[in-house]
């Protein structure tokens, strides 16, 4: 950093980390006979399936299209309400609308910012069908609850565990509690394929589903055919889409999920240094892990307490990008955004996330990240101006 604590360059909030082993997964996809629709694909849904303990794997072409994906698969329709989180990426409930649904947002365990299963019961209808809970920031839900919820009332579970590939919950890794679990794998995810997603699943009928639904709702499997011409015949049973992932994409996710556990690894390490250099600073306040959890940590969110620092939350994040920290905000809760409130939804329905959301920073945290780094965000947090108390 230079003389006035500001670094040469921006350090970003998340980043991919690719290396030769990666670039020559792809180089070889495409020196091959498939550059999509090939081998490549099965092997990386077989493998991600093999890590997250299911016996199945379909891989889209990003996480929202996998998400639509299991709300299609779900049965999910017009008159249909789903309950998720309003702190989440847009993905978790645009899902439910593409199929017609109707998002139903339960507030955030004030302590995990997770979805609160008591909050869940409060927006039980006898017009729910599923229930969307999202693993904020790499550590699970209470899946143990939300299971118990939906097998009284007969719902579906889909975890958005888009940020937490490789957490654990109750010792169980993520892909294991729900009917449905999708991964991501953009950039800033804990692996990438560039753009990419997948639903892990245990239930045959949903992955038959997900398999026609990304692929225009097409079939060619002789026992699923209502006719067979001949070897050229397929049938469009359903009305899908073309969400298909390469296998250009494929093979990089393949290269990557070799090192996940060592991208976790180092994730949690950058945590730990934080958690030990960050504590006893007043008005800040650091994520709480549960003893049940083991999270992945794909964000690393503090809370600024305003009455402990001057200025606002946005002098605060301007400060630091000033110096070259590349904080964020994770999320504004999605019933704010325009599109919903032109929809109807309230402000003030789940105030325990709004209140989160007014006082929320994200700190950098990727595996590429050095010591030096880490701790050049350290001290730029530290010389945020404190208000005497």
């Amino acid at each position: 950093m230079s003389g006035n604590g500001k670094r040469e360059k921006m350090l970003p909030y998340g980043r991919q980390w690719l290396d030769e082993s990666d670039i020559e997964a792809v180089l070889q996809v495409l020196k091959s006979d498939f550059i999509t629709q090939g081998p490549a694909i099965r092997t990386f849904e077989q493998k991600v399936a093999d890590y997250a303990g299911a016996r199945y794997g379909v891989a889209f072409s990003n996480g929202t299209a996998a998400l639509h994906g299991a709300c299609f698969a779900a049965g999910i329709g017009r008159g249909d309400e789903v309950i998720t989180t309003p702190l989440t990426f847009l993905a978790s409930s645009n899902c439910v609308l593409y199929q017609g649904g109707t998002p139903v947002f339960a507030d955030i365990d004030p302590d995990t910012y997770n979805i609160d299963p008591r909050q869940i019961e409060q927006k039980l209808t006898s017009r729910t069908k599923a229930i969307i809970p999202v693993d904020f920031s790499g550590q699970p839900a209470e899946m143990d609850r939300i299971q118990e919820i939906a097998r009284l009332h007969d719902l579906i579970v889909i975890e958005d565990a888009a940020h937490s590939i490789g957490a654990e919950y109750q010792g169980r890794k993520v892909g294991t509690w729900a009917d449905m679990t999708m991964f991501s794998f953009h950039p800033v995810k804990h692996v990438t394929t560039g753009e990419g997603g997948m639903i892990v699943t245990d239930n045959e009928t949903f992955y038959r589903k997900l398999l026609q639904f990304r692929n225009h709702g097409i079939t060619r499997d002789p026992q699923e055919l209502t006719r067979n011409e001949g070897p050229w015949y397929y049938e469009m049973q359903s009305l899908g889409y073309n969400y298909r992932m390469t296998d250009i994409q494929a093979a990089l996710g393949i290269s990557q999920m070799n090192k996940l556990d060592v991208f976790i690894e180092r994730r949690r390490r950058i945590v730990s240094i934080y958690n030990h250099e960050l504590s006893g600073i007043p008005g800040l306040e650091l994520p709480l892990q549960l003893s049940e959890t083991k999270s992945s940590w794909h964000l690393y969110v503090v809370r600024f307490l305003p009455e402990y620092f001057e200025g606002s939350r946005l002098d605060i994040f301007e400060q630091l990008r000033n110096l070259n920290i590349g904080v964020n905000v994770h999320y504004l809760p999605v019933y704010l955004q325009p599109y919903y409130q032109n929809l109807g939804y309230e402000v003030g329905i789940c105030p325990h996330a709004e209140a989160y959301y007014r006082t929320a920073i994200t700190l950098p945290v990727f595996p590429e990240m050095s010591d030096k780094d880490v701790f050049d965000v350290i001290s730029a947090v530290k010389d945020i101006p404190s208000r005497k108390i």
